[in-house]
């Protein structure tokens, strides 16, 4: 009896371990899963999925168009990749869509790798209509058609604001009134308006899309926040007036070596400006996502209905802090090119 009592005990300890085996691998599944799907909302892609079935892999959305340069214009949609599940033959060329860059293949679809295990095949040039590419031609046709109707309400109402325009009219007044003037100076401020608030509603606009469950991750790609940074010191470098070269290289007041010292400090503070601009966006839009989804995520990792309903309390709270970080983030951009056009075009009374 005692014999039985221990093969019971071992075969219900055995059962227990399998289970708590399954058990890990199914969340080590679901783990990996979760992770995947952050990973994709955050990076760019050639086709615009608005969901996926996990169980049948079936992809719903379009396909977007690929255009590459390789010895000749290659254009094609991003259909013939099947979501990277295949190659895509073109003029007797094969190309291969892996980690969403597309590579030149032999017709096995072979990536060769360095030391390093990075990809050694040859990339051609790339200048695919992407979802970032798409997602921004279609908020510029809606930003131009928005606000032109506005502008045509004021004409229609004799300058009387109505409907979108009374939103819109005291955010305007405020980045002209709080930001551009203060920063830029009353004299100087009318010339850099329509950048101000072009790149306000931009980053705002694309902030809000990036939290609905469209996917659209526009502010949360560097080479975005690269490019309005770009912009940014552009505009500061080809409008600055000489007072502000010659406070970088020969700063006045200052004894002769200190200037040898402090002007390539003080060029190198021009570069960092942009840089500190595209980071701090990327920065705080990247990890807002990852926090967001991650914890949308564990709602489904939690096996109680305890953790899973306080995990989507916290969601839902920080969904309502993205949505302050989303409006945030676009005023300090707006605030600091505001801030480095002032310092282009500061004009100094020297004695």
């Amino acid at each position: 009896m005692a014999f039985n009592f221990s093969l019971n005990a071992q075969h219900e300890t055995e059962h227990a371990t399998e289970h708590e085996v399954v058990v890990q691998h199914e969340e080590k599944s679901l783990k990996e899963t979760i992770k995947e799907n952050i990973q994709h909302h955050l990076k760019d892609s050639h086709d615009f999925v608005f969901f996926s079935d996990s169980e049948t892999g079936k992809h719903y959305g379009f396909s977007l168009p690929v255009i590459l340069w390789d010895d000749g214009l290659k254009l094609f949609s991003s259909s013939k990749f099947h979501h990277g599940e295949s190659l895509a033959e073109v003029d007797g060329n094969f190309y291969k869509l892996y980690h969403n860059k597309i590579y030149k293949v032999d017709t096995e679809g072979t990536i060769n790798y360095d030391e390093q295990h990075h990809p050694t095949n040859a990339k051609p040039l790339d200048f695919s209509i992407t979802k970032g590419v798409f997602s921004i031609i279609i908020l510029a046709a809606f930003m131009l058609w928005f606000f032109i109707g506005i502008a045509k309400s004021y004409v229609k109402n004799n300058g009387v604001p109505k409907g979108a325009a009374g939103f819109m009219e005291p955010i305007i007044l405020y980045i002209r009134d709080e930001i551009a003037i203060p920063n830029i100076g009353e004299k100087h401020h009318a010339r850099y308006m329509s950048y101000l608030l072009t790149v306000f509603f931009f980053v705002w606009f694309f902030n809000l899309i990036g939290l609905t469950p469209l996917g659209i991750n526009v502010t949360g790609n560097i080479a975005i926040t690269f490019g309005l940074a770009i912009i940014t010191f552009l505009i500061t470098q080809f409008t600055a007036n000489a007072n502000y070269w010659k406070h970088i290289f020969w700063m006045p007041g200052v004894p002769v070596p200190m200037k040898i010292i402090l002007a390539p400090i003080e060029l190198l503070g021009v570069i960092i400006k942009p840089f500190a601009l595209m980071i701090r966006l990327y920065a705080n839009i990247s990890a807002g996502h990852i926090v967001l989804m991650s914890l949308i995520g564990l709602m489904f990792v939690f096996h109680n209905w305890l953790g899973s309903s306080l995990t989507f309390f916290l969601a839902f709270a920080i969904s309502l802090i993205e949505l302050l970080v989303a409006l945030l983030q676009a005023y300090i951009f707006t605030m600091l090119s505001a801030l480095y056009f002032g310092f282009a075009v500061e004009e100094h009374d020297d004695h």
